[in-house]
């Protein structure tokens, strides 16, 4: 008899609102790993403590996955989560489209992607401002929102997941840049090995 086929997988990246900061849940990475685990998704691994899942699923149906992951998750924080997924071909493709081309090494900017969690009820315009918090919606690749953090009088920079969300009407969760690039250079390893 011939062999079996090897079951096709999908790589996923969960990015979790609002978790590990004042004011909202608190959760290890360790059990946010075990609570995919048990919802059925193999090569788990976390990546820092803003809640960020790396996962591979053989799911025909990743609805009923993603119903299952929310499920364990809300166990684990006391409420529902708010989470946003996207595939490693989805984030390769973003990060091929060199979304911040001219942007990016230039010291005063930071630089973020909101990523949305369904498309917004009218089609945006850009770019957008918000300039008491010096931010700037440059564009849009399918449904994440590229933006630009200035420095603002005090110094600080604003961070753009309010702007976004009040704007566009929908929910999100955002990421420095930096993080989703190193998160993609994560998703192209083998994730079998500890979880960071």
């Amino acid at each position: 008899m011939p062999p079996a086929a090897k079951r096709h997988s999908t790589r996923y990246i969960a990015f979790l609102r609002a978790i590990n900061v004042r004011g909202h849940a608190i959760i290890k990475m360790t059990d946010l790993r075990d609570a995919f685990m048990a919802a059925g998704c193999g090569n788990v691994t976390t990546f820092i403590q803003s809640g960020n899942v790396i996962f591979d699923t053989p799911a025909e149906d990743p609805a009923a996955l993603f119903r299952r992951i929310n499920a364990q998750v809300r166990d684990l924080a006391g409420g529902e989560p708010a989470i946003v997924y996207r595939t490693a071909r989805e984030l390769e493709s973003l990060a091929r489209s060199v979304p911040f081309k001219g942007l990016e090494g230039k010291r005063q900017l930071k630089l973020y992607v909101t990523f949305l969690d369904r498309p917004p009820l009218s089609k945006p315009s850009f770019p957008m401002h918000l300039p008491k918090d010096a931010l700037e919606a440059i564009g849009m690749k399918g449904l994440d929102v590229l933006l630009v953090s200035r420095p603002k009088p005090n110094g600080f920079y604003g961070f753009p997941n309010n702007f976004i969300e009040k704007v566009l009407g929908v929910s999100g969760t955002s990421r420095n840049w930096t993080t989703v690039t190193k998160i993609l250079a994560l998703t192209r390893q083998d994730l079998s090995g500890p979880t960071r």
